[in-house]
């Protein structure tokens, strides 16, 4: 596994994969990996030739007051989990390669316009402006033929969808389902800093999602009554909501009535980690 740092080295390997007939299948990471990110190199395996994973903790789509400090970092573990996987390449750039000018002088930038307002946009501004020039950057190095995301960032994975046909990259987006733990909690790196007692707390969040899609199933078609249910199951453990809603799982925006596919999205914090989770409904489900 070749192990790459600057941009113009990550380029080159994929130009000569290409070159000689090979699909690029393109696997963006923040490090810290776990089983959900395993999950999207086994899917990417699938999908092409070459499997190339970048690891790289993205400034930019952290707010001061957020926790781009605590985020957990194991790259040496990091590499040793793809080198299992069987991963091509990895790109491990530093901040000051991917912002040679530092980020607070990064002028241009990609927003996806009504996409990223609400859900995890609304608390967190700035957050998927970030996350999509980023993403665009990194296609713009790795050049994949496909790239491969997971659903737990549902939102994430709609904006970049977007994003690609709107600016015309030659590149094809492919998503992979969430990853739970035994408990049902949605594998995140952010686990990691939960309290045993948080920890615990939070698998309310999935019994509580699962709960809501048995509704539906059910025949319940009211948004505010399960959007209620969640919130109300997630603060008697303990946990602090800072949204639970029902979306349009194309546009994202919100609805009253659960009518063919929906998607039903939270976000709550545990003590001071936020963890987010979703499930779908109706249809979809």
């Amino acid at each position: 596994m070749k192990v790459f740092h600057t941009v113009d080295d990550a380029r080159g390997f994929s130009l000569s994969e290409r070159k000689a007939g090979r699909s690029v299948v393109f696997v963006p990471t923040m490090g810290a990996l776990h089983e959900g990110h395993l999950s999207l190199m086994r899917r990417g395996k699938e999908l092409g030739d070459t499997l190339v994973v970048s690891i790289f903790l993205n400034p930019t789509q952290f707010a001061p007051n957020e926790d781009l400090d605590k985020y957990p970092k194991t790259f040496e573990a990091d590499l040793d989990a793809c080198r299992g996987e069987g991963v091509a390449a990895v790109f491990a750039p530093s901040p000051s390669e991917m912002y040679p000018r530092g980020k607070d002088e990064q002028l241009s930038w990609v927003s996806v316009e009504k996409l990223s307002g609400g859900l995890c946009g609304a608390s967190r501004p700035g957050h998927f402006k970030g996350v999509a020039t980023v993403v665009a950057k990194l296609f713009n190095i790795v050049l994949p033929d496909v790239a491969v995301f997971g659903e737990k960032d549902f939102q994430q994975a709609v904006i970049i969808k977007r994003m690609v046909e709107d600016l015309n990259f030659p590149v094809r987006i492919e998503t992979a389902p969430i990853v739970r733990e035994p408990d049902g909690l949605a594998m995140s790196s952010r686990n990691a800093l939960l309290t045993p007692k948080n920890r615990k707390a939070a698998t309310a969040i999935f019994r509580s999602l699962r709960e809501a899609a048995r509704r539906v199933a059910d025949g319940e078609r009211d948004a505010a009554k399960l959007t209620m249910m969640v919130e109300e199951a997630i603060g008697a453990s303990g946990g602090t909501v800072d949204y639970v809603r029902v979306v349009d799982t194309g546009t994202l925006s919100p609805l009253d009535v659960v009518e063919g596919e929906a998607l039903l999205a939270v976000a709550a914090k545990y003590g001071d980690v936020r963890l987010i989770d979703n499930i779908l409904l109706g249809a979809a489900g």
